[in-house]
């Protein structure tokens, strides 16, 4: 049950810092910037410099860094299993080779930058969540979106989906952990055994679960309706978002810092 206690996706994490007081419209945009800036990373001296700018930015929002940190601990199965592929599945030249298995340079290479790549997205998206509301991400993201709502793209209700799946990760989180103490009550073992004993130990978990998410989807839906919730026309809001000055410096500033690290990234590569 340990892995719970550090799973930090989806969580809102309260303080007075420039970070939350920025427009939620503004983050969003900033982290699409960022990651599409990680993506073009090539070149080993840039992927130092963008951690030089996850560790500036966890002190900025003033959250630990190594709260930022266990963010990216759903993704590291990913993470090791893409580095995996790289190594003994690309071709180039050789390194090592041991009977049929052979590691390439190219291989390794490719190992480390798509790993780093898939840490960093990971870990700076996590800002987005760890220092916004899940009302004002919503209300950013149907701002984004609303341009097109005259496409007949729905807008509210996409906003609307997104924030009631990150608002019950942390919910679901809990719940996972209090069915998983009451099966270790009964007897149950979680962590020992072969994989395939482990797997159906987790079964008496995983059915009331399920049973639990469709209990709560029924009854958020039952409570929207009983508060007359019938879609995002004509709905006012007490805490309209406003764009501020500081929120063009902010964007500003993330865009050149980004477009700075891709320019050096093509400057060492030439």
């Amino acid at each position: 049950m340990k892995f719970l206690d550090h799973l930090t996706f989806g969580q809102y994490v309260p303080a007075d810092s420039p970070v939350h007081r920025l427009d939620p419209r503004c983050k969003i945009l900033a982290v699409l910037v960022v990651l599409t800036g990680i993506f073009l990373a090539r070149h080993i001296l840039v992927f130092a410099a963008w951690g030089g700018l996850l560790f500036s930015l966890a002190a900025l929002s003033r959250l630990p860094f190594r709260l930022v940190l266990r963010s990216a601990k759903p993704v590291l199965i990913l993470v090791f299993f893409t580095a995996f592929i790289h190594v003994f599945f690309t071709d180039g030249a050789p390194l090592l080779e041991v009977g049929w298995v052979t590691i390439t340079r190219e291989g390794v290479f490719g190992a480390v930058y798509m790993g780093l790549r898939l840490l960093f997205l990971v870990l700076f998206a996590s800002f987005l969540t760890l220092t916004t509301k899940p009302m004002e991400l919503s209300d950013g993201l149907e701002r984004l979106f609303s341009p097109f709502a005259r496409f007949g793209f729905p807008a509210h209700e996409l906003a609307m989906m997104m924030t009631i799946a990150l608002r019950f990760i942390p919910t679901l989180l809990d719940e996972t952990d209090r069915i998983m103490k009451a099966q270790l009550a009964r007897g149950a073992a979680f962590d020992r055994g072969n994989l395939w004993k482990r797997l159906k130990a987790f079964l008496p978990v995983l059915i009331p679960l399920f049973v639990i998410v469709f209990q709560r989807a029924e009854d958020l839906a039952t409570a929207m309706e009983a508060r007359c919730y019938r879609g995002g026309e004509g709905r006012t809001r007490m805490s309209p978002l406003v764009w501020r000055s500081s929120d063009t410096l902010g964007a500003l500033l993330v865009l050149g810092i980004v477009v700075g690290l891709v320019v050096g990234d093509r400057s060492f590569l030439s």
